[in-house]
C-alpha cells in the first residue's frame, strides 16, 4: 500500500512539475517575443522540442561543466532521477524494486565510458523502457548539465 502511495505521491509531484514548468516557458516566451510579432503555428511551437535532440544526436556537449551547472544539475537530479537511479547514480533508488527495473550502476566507469554526451542527452530527453523523457520539461542547457553530472558519479569512483 505505501508504494502505491509513493508512486501516486511522485505521478503528483511530477504532474504539477510539468505545469509549472510550462507556465513558466510561456511566461519566458510572452517576455522575450515582440508585441507585433506573429504568432507561430502551431506544429511549429510543437516541434521545436523533438528538433532538439535530433540536432544534438552529434553534437559535443556545448555546456561547460562548472560548480554552477553540476549544482543546477544536481537539484534536477535529485527531483526528478534519484527515485529510479538513486541519490548517487548507484541505480539503487526507492522505485527499482517495486517497478521491477534493472538499473545500471554508474559508479563503474565502463557503464557510461561506451556512451557519447549526445547518447546520454538523447536517453535523457526521449527516456527509455519505463523511463519517461524529459524533452518536454527541460531546455537543452539543462539536459547538458545532468550529461555532466552524470559523468560525475564514475569520476567519483574511481578517486
Amino acid at each position: 500500500m505505501s508504494n502505491i502511495l509513493q508512486v501516486l505521491a511522485i505521478g503528483i509531484a511530477m504532474s504539477i512539475g510539468v505545469w509549472s514548468a510550462q507556465e513558466k516557458a510561456q511566461e519566458k516566451a510572452a517576455q522575450e517575443k515582440p508585441a507585433d510579432a506573429p504568432a507561430p503555428p502551431p506544429a511549429t511551437a510543437a516541434a521545436t522540442p523533438a528538433a532538439t535532440p535530433a540536432s544534438a544526436a552529434k553534437k559535443e556537449n556545448p555546456v561547460k561543466s562548472s560548480p554552477e551547472v553540476l549544482a543546477a544539475a544536481k537539484k534536477i537530479f535529485g527531483y526528478d532521477c534519484a527515485m529510479c537511479h538513486g541519490e548517487s547514480g548507484n541505480g539503487k533508488g526507492d522505485l527499482v524494486e517495486s517497478m521491477s527495473l534493472k538499473m545500471k550502476d554508474w559508479h563503474d566507469p565502463a557503464v557510461i565510458t561506451g556512451m557519447s554526451d549526445s547518447d546520454i542527452y538523447d536517453l535523457i530527453v526521449k527516456g527509455k523502457d519505463k523511463m519517461v523523457g524529459e524533452g518536454d520539461r527541460l531546455t537543452p542547457a539543462k539536459v547538458w548539465g545532468l550529461v555532466h553530472y552524470v559523468r560525475t558519479f564514475a569520476k567519483k569512483s574511481s578517486t
